[in-house]
């Protein structure tokens, strides 16, 4: 009767005294948490609730201030050890003050608790002034037993992965609520290995602060060799214009569409070399096949990459997989839609006018929001320095300009293949290429660090610490050669 079915027996009393909220579905109790679960008890471990001060960010609406040094964490902030915030949004130096709480201090180790579960990363004084929204969890350490990187190293290995996603409830949208934060398990190693962890990861941290700095370099040639390294468009709201200036040649009518700011920035662009987008690459569409396709992970067939997967600074793991079933039935399809090396992924939706170029071919598909670029004539363009040149204030004004939506921004093809792209002689785009090159290469070396600090936890709780520091030495002393 049961042949072909999972089961966990496991005693009433021991359940009841660990889980206060009588968790009863079957996912919660499968064998493969079970055994993780053991193998973190067979150390020496605590939960989190008894060496850590744990809350959340603001509850109220957000006073959003563009003018503000105020970073704003959300979800998708924290990556794995990392920060990602490119997408640059700042809370009121007002509404920071009034709310002391959310505010982010020095080695506060930062989760997000809705969307992607249990990405983490731990603040240092790069990212602040800080304060965060109410889909982070703040965990803030209260003595020394452990150091806030191991932490967030162990919450990212396999070991801590499975208890975010076992802890977290919900339908539509899951979430990790703070309780359940604090009842999280991990494993207490000796202090020697997690005070190389937390060498590991900031040293990681250090090449991508080092990789940042490159592609501004990059992006600081560009403005300079255009004459714009100074350029401030203007405050004017006002600008007069016919009817034959304004509808007839736009088709916009509303006012915020001409705004001089916007007419300068394209002037200015136009004064010199310059071509429009269409002209310069070709323009592929990609596929939205709807969220009754994604699954999970046991299920899954091909990583489907959003626009909330990567930014000018590189990739991060897909949020979402397509189920086998549907790869299969459409493969001749997607399989021509998977990006290339040298393709330049642009977001049209959304966080609207992020590019960024593949540097090898991409195992994945791209959701319907992301356009695929290819330059036509790489002895007139560089992809590396057209991508730099989408990212550039000179591009994103223009999407700002045109991008409309009440909840979701949105910016048509039709005007995404208008936009004005400078052009620059081909010695300046092989050095602003080399800076990106450059600065991708360091992020790659952060990548694998990080991954090495990961695996080393799952050593040494799988194994033993010797074993870890084994492994931990050899991949750093080979990535140093």
């Amino acid at each position: 009767m049961l042949k072909g079915l999972e089961v966990s027996v496991l005693n009433s009393n021991v359940y009841l005294k660990d889980n206060f909220d009588y968790r009863l579905d079957a996912e919660y109790f499968s064998k493969e948490n079970l055994d993780l679960l053991k193998k973190i008890e067979r150390n020496e471990y605590a939960v989190i609730g008894d060496f850590a001060y744990v809350t959340d960010g603001i509850h109220t609406s957000i006073d959003y201030c563009e003018n503000s040094n105020v970073n704003l964490f959300s979800a998708t902030t924290p990556r794995e050890n990392y920060f990602d915030l490119s997408r640059q949004v700042f809370i009121s130096e007002h509404a920071h003050a009034l709310n002391p709480r959310t505010a982010l201090q020095n080695n506060d180790i930062i989760i997000s608790t809705v969307g992607t579960i249990g990405n983490c990363a731990v603040v240092d004084e790069s990212v602040l002034p800080a304060n965060s929204d109410r889909h982070v969890g703040i965990v803030r350490l209260l003595n020394q037993d452990f150091l806030p990187r191991y932490v967030s190293t162990f919450l990212l290995t396999k070991f801590g992965k499975f208890q975010t996603w076992r802890e977290s409830t919900g339908n539509v949208q899951l979430n990790l609520f703070l309780y359940r934060i604090r009842t999280l398990k991990i494993a207490k190693l000796s202090n020697d290995f997690q005070c190389e962890i937390e060498r590991l990861v900031v040293g990681a941290n250090q090449n991508i602060e080092n990789s940042k700095s490159i592609y501004t370099q990059a992006e600081t040639l560009l403005l300079e060799t255009l004459g714009m390294a100074d350029f401030t468009p203007s405050s004017e709201a006002v600008n007069i214009k016919s009817f034959k200036d304004s509808f007839v040649a736009s088709g916009r009518l509303d006012a915020e569409y001409y705004q001089p700011k916007y007419e300068e920035v394209v002037a200015h662009i136009k004064a010199q070399a310059y071509q429009h987008l269409i002209d310069l690459v070709d323009i592929q569409k990609s596929v939205e096949p709807g969220s009754d396709v994604y699954c999970e992970d046991g299920e899954a067939g091909l990583p489907f990459l959003r626009v909330a997967d990567y930014s000018k600074q590189g990739l991060t793991p897909p949020q979402k997989q397509l189920k086998s079933s549907y790869v299969s039935e459409n493969w001749d399809k997607l399989n021509a839609l998977k990006p290339r090396k040298n393709t330049i992924l642009f977001s049209k939706d959304g966080s609207v006018g992020e590019a960024y170029c593949l540097t090898e071919d991409l195992e994945a598909v791209t959701s319907g929001a992301v356009l695929h670029l290819s330059v036509k004539n790489t002895d007139v363009l560089l992809p590396e320095y057209l991508t730099l040149a989408l990212n550039s204030k000179l591009v994103k004004m223009q999407s700002e300009r045109d991008a409309g939506g009440s909840i979701i921004l949105h910016w048509r093809v039709s005007e995404i293949e208008n936009v004005v792209v400078p052009l620059v002689d081909m010695t300046i785009q092989r050095q602003i290429a080399a800076l990106v090159q450059q600065s991708f290469a360091l992020k790659a070396h952060s990548t694998h660090l990080l991954d090495v600090a990961k695996r080393a936890v799952e050593i040494a709780i799988e194994q033993d610490e010797a074993a870890a520091m084994a492994f931990f030495e050899c991949e750093v002393n080979d990535d140093n050669e």
